[in-house]
């Protein structure tokens, strides 16, 4: 399984997941909130075979599910707030260093609220919580913030 983030200037970010059997997949998520789902050919991975495109209320209830208890977005009078989880991977500058390193929240806004490992989590982790390549970084903060640290995580 793998996971890549590609910023879409002007329209929002693009997810690639791959999975166990070697599907690609990805999810188009658009500063409107919109998304689209694309399934890709298995033997021409940059073939994109369909496209479903999904309104914000048919995401969130595709996502439940998928998974019945989804991290939903927190949506405040006049500002949208996201959760998302950011991947920790191998290409990280930030394996084996401290959270502080990151300076995610002054760099952002964002705040990364817990960090998931393979058979534990980490609520609250302080400045000095050590990231290990492979760990999840759960996000809270504006959807620009959320992909600014996304972009922090994954090339420093």
């Amino acid at each position: 399984m793998g996971t890549h983030r590609t910023t879409l200037p002007g329209v929002g970010v693009q997810y690639d997941y791959t999975t166990e059997s070697g599907q690609h997949i990805s999810v188009v998520v658009h500063h409107d909130g919109r998304r689209f789902i694309g399934f890709y050919d298995q033997d021409d991975p940059d073939s994109c075979r369909l496209s479903v495109p999904l309104t914000p209320q048919e995401a969130t209830g595709l996502a439940h599910l998928i998974d019945a208890a989804p991290i939903d977005a927190v949506r405040t009078e006049g500002i949208d707030l996201v959760t998302e989880h950011i991947p920790l991977g191998s290409r990280s500058p930030y394996g084996g260093r401290l959270l502080g390193d990151t300076k995610a929240r002054t760099r952002t806004g964002a705040s990364i609220v817990a960090v998931l490992r393979t058979h534990s989590a980490h609520p609250s982790p302080g400045p000095d919580f050590r990231l290990a390549i492979g760990d999840t970084l759960v996000a809270v903060g504006t959807r620009e913030g959320v992909d600014a640290l996304s972009d922090i995580i994954s090339e420093g």
